[in-house]
């Protein structure tokens, strides 16, 4: 863990503001734990899947209460069911049914994870501080011009906010190159899914207070 390194803070014009904030060494400048990130990373990708899918067995299928013919004397296979696994129509076997993908990280490897992966965008210099903004009403055309103005309007970025801003996210929800979380709950899979992080200067107050716990 080295010194603190400084960002200059952007306005939403693309000039600078003249202040300059430090990144938390202890946040933005630890050692990357890469188990710790994929654990995080799989456990979120799980959780996101339904586990719906489902076939009907042969049990399940409809008909086939009957034995479709005599069980001997006809010079055919011997058959029970006319919805055997071997029929068309007949039962699935050994198919998905609903079940849960849910996994559980420990809250210490979530924070860590998290912060390894900042560490890794402000060693990479995919760190971008921006002062605090909103819009008097959602517009996509006002984010495009942020993002432009930023020079990351080709790049895939999150915007990290620090309390959930209505006009911010629908202004940003239409953009494939561009999400909104709050500095509070974002997830390491989050910023690993972005190019270039682009934290509001409030928010960066709050990631200091929530992963310094």
């Amino acid at each position: 863990m080295g010194e603190s390194v400084k960002l200059d803070v952007y306005k939403i014009d693309g000039s600078t503001t003249g202040e300059q904030l430090a990144l938390a060494p202890e946040i933005f400048d630890i050692e990357p734990n890469d188990h710790a990130i994929w654990l995080a990373v799989t456990a979120e990708l799980a959780n996101r899947r339904q586990g719906t899918s489902a076939t009907k067995n042969r049990s399940a299928v409809r008909g086939g209460g009957r034995k479709p013919w005599r069980q001997k004397g006809r010079g055919t296979a011997r058959a029970g069911t006319i919805r055997s696994p071997l029929w068309v129509g007949g039962g699935r076997v050994f198919g998905p049914t609903p079940r849960s993908y849910t996994k559980k990280v420990p809250k210490k490897i979530s924070r860590l994870a998290r912060k390894s992966v900042l560490s890794c965008k402000a060693r990479e210099k995919k760190v971008t501080l921006i002062e605090d903004f909103s819009f008097e009403k959602p517009k996509t055309k006002q984010m495009v011009e942020v993002l432009k103005q930023l020079q990351l309007d080709s790049t895939k970025t999150l915007l990290l906010v620090p309390k959930t801003d209505r006009s911010v996210w629908l202004s940003t929800r239409n953009l494939p190159y561009a999400a909104v979380k709050e500095a509070a709950s974002f997830s390491a899979y989050d910023v690993l899914n972005a190019d270039m992080l682009l934290i509001q200067k409030s928010a960066l107050e709050k990631i200091s207070e929530v992963l310094k716990k």
